[in-house]
């Protein structure tokens, strides 16, 4: 089994219990961005620590460089699409091109029957089915960014600590004396600069950023932005404030360098639509009752699928920006997930 091992303590937990499991296991570590990271993932201390776990677990490490993929299945479409005022879950679409996709396929090239991560979420196989769970750690729980995935690529993969909470994790890391134990979790996208002028510089070095126009639902000018490719759907901040009260940005056009601003009620919809859509086993039958989660650790929302990727809503929320993941539930058990249009 190929294991594909981070630099964090999850992956590496993932390899030592498959490994005590009676595993023959072999430890591979995704190269995948070239530039400057300060995120905590993706940086050549996280490909040394995945190593020297290996070393400690006695099993064999390789480094697959994939940061061509990652450029241009990741990092390329996360530019276009601001560039067309949409906002991208680059994670999301990490794990769907590049950990399920490249790194899978190369994998069976090299004759493995499966691979494993180290994400906080269950793979069930029952009855000749397989179904991909949240993960035992609520508040851990990773299924979300793994919602993409079709059978197929369940069906090769193994998630050995998803019946495991994180501090279960740590502790059976600093049992089994790994460097990682008390490794942070990364956060936040590995390609985005914290400092430096994070989001909005590295957009400026790839693509023109325009001055925008605040209007609100009526048409009318109440303000300017510096760039409407930086504005999503829901945002509050640096968006004029009005008689109203705080604004919201409810929709953002591009073309036209407008934003639309409006009240907490005027972000509210009753329908999702969501294109792109796959499914862990069959598309869901239109009428069906489903729960959606919009973002990595939102609260889920009862809701019915009516089928071609419509979604209405029990009770009116607030949009969801174009381009992000909506994922469907029926309670624990994700059955699919879509982008939101």
């Amino acid at each position: 089994m190929l294991a594909a091992m981070s630099g964090g303590v999850d992956s590496s937990v993932a390899a030592a219990l498959l490994r005590d499991e009676g595993h023959e296991v072999v430890g591979a570590t995704m190269k995948l961005w070239g530039g400057r990271s300060d995120s905590g993932c993706c940086s050549v201390a996280d490909v040394e620590d995945a190593r020297r776990v290996a070393q400690q677990l006695g099993i064999a490490h390789h480094v697959f460089n994939l940061t061509d993929d990652f450029d241009s299945l990741v990092v390329d479409p996360y530019v276009q699409a601001h560039a067309a005022g949409r906002t991208p879950n680059p994670c999301v679409e990490c794990n769907r091109h590049l950990k399920f996709g490249s790194f899978l396929r190369r994998a069976r090239r090299l004759g493995f029957d499966a691979v494993a991560t180290g994400h906080h979420a269950r793979v069930v196989r029952r009855g000749g089915r397989v179904a991909l769970h949240r993960g035992a750690d609520g508040a851990k729980d990773q299924s979300y960014v793994l919602s993409m995935l079709g059978p197929a690529q369940l069906g090769a993969l193994h998630l050995p600590v998803g019946e495991m909470t994180k501090d279960e994790v740590r502790r059976r890391a600093a049992e089994l004396g790994l460097r990682t134990a008390a490794k942070p979790d990364s956060q936040d996208v590995c390609f985005i600069l914290a400092t430096d002028g994070g989001r909005e510089a590295f957009l400026g070095d790839r693509i023109p950023l325009h001055p925008g126009r605040v209007v609100d639902p009526a048409g009318r000018e109440v303000g300017k932005v510096p760039a409407v490719e930086l504005v999503t759907v829901g945002q509050r901040r640096g968006l004029p404030g009005g008689g109203g009260g705080r604004r919201y940005a409810v929709s953002v056009d591009v073309a036209s360098a407008t934003v639309v601003a409006g009240t907490d009620q005027e972000l509210l919809v009753d329908h999702l639509d969501i294109d792109q859509t796959t499914w862990t086993y069959g598309e869901a039958p239109a009428g069906a009752a489903v729960e959606v989660q919009t973002s990595a650790h939102g609260a889920p929302a009862p809701a019915v699928y009516e089928g071609d990727g419509r979604v209405r809503l029990v009770e009116p929320r607030r949009r969801v920006a174009p381009g992000q993941t909506v994922a469907l539930y029926d309670g624990d058990e994700v059955l699919g997930a879509g982008v939101a249009r």
